[in-house]
């Protein structure tokens, strides 16, 4: 057992190099989304807890990252936590979140990402909130892979918080709703985003097998590609990412042309 695992491992690294070999650089995306799914399922397949799930999950962002690293990837968006999940039973929610705490606070000391929050503050406990904000102020100066965290996030809210901020701040500066109706445009909306001054998705990978985006940047993801591949996140390896790339390379983008 001990030799088959390990003249797997050792076929499955020649086979990255191949595909890595081939991959062609310039057709890299700049901004990749990531739908983190299958914590439970990889957890349960492999006899353990739930909670080991989420942890072994949150684990594989920063060999994620590592990988994104040596290419030209400028941005990753990790989705860690969806409004829907507040639904979940105490017992998994409340570990979960101090598992979610415990990765930014990697992530902020690692020295090489600039962490950014994106999701509603509102939902999230002060002590998270805190961790976040001082996350953010930590890593505001790094010139490294911007990642956004989108923690207590979802696609619908994300529109109507965009929706009230632009709302406010026509009210702040005095003007009528006459006036904003008249001025409201695509750019003026995205501007109140929590990825304004971000460029938009190139690709958002999925894992585990579903193929759907429960509204994962709804806006932002208008002209994205996907990739959906069946393996669980924690399980998720790096000849897994270039696969991904190397499909990605391969698509000729319209963006709706």
């Amino acid at each position: 057992m001990i030799l088959r695992d390990k003249l797997r491992g050792l076929l499955v690294r020649l086979y990255a190099r191949r595909v890595e070999g081939h991959l062609d650089h310039t057709q890299v995306p700049k901004h990749i989304g990531v739908i983190m799914d299958g914590n439970r399922r990889w957890a349960k397949a492999s006899g353990s807890t739930t909670v080991h799930g989420h942890r072994a999950g949150a684990d594989n962002m920063s060999e994620f990252l590592g990988w994104c690293a040596e290419t030209d990837v400028k941005v990753v968006t990790f989705w860690l936590l969806s409004t829907d999940n507040f639904d979940r039973p105490k017992e998994e929610l409340i570990p979960l979140l101090g598992i979610i705490e415990d990765v930014v606070r990697t992530l902020a000391s690692d020295g090489r990402w600039r962490v950014h929050h994106v999701g509603t503050k509102d939902l999230l406990p002060d002590q998270m909130q805190l961790t976040l904000k001082e996350a953010e102020q930590a890593t505001e100066d790094v010139d490294g892979i911007l990642v956004n965290v989108a923690i207590g996030y979802g696609g619908r809210q994300e529109i109507a918080d965009a929706v009230r901020s632009m709302l406010q701040d026509a009210q702040d500066r005095g003007v009528s709703m006459d006036e904003l109706a008249e001025s409201v445009d695509i750019d003026m909306i995205g501007r109140h985003l929590y990825t304004s001054d971000q460029p938009d998705p190139d690709l958002v990978i999925r894992t585990s097998g579903e193929q759907r985006l429960s509204g994962f940047m709804l806006w932002q993801t208008a002209h994205s590609e996907y990739y959906f591949c069946d393996v669980f996140w924690p399980a998720f390896r790096k000849v897994d990412f270039l696969r991904a790339l190397r499909d990605y390379a391969a698509r000729h983008r319209r963006f709706g042309g």
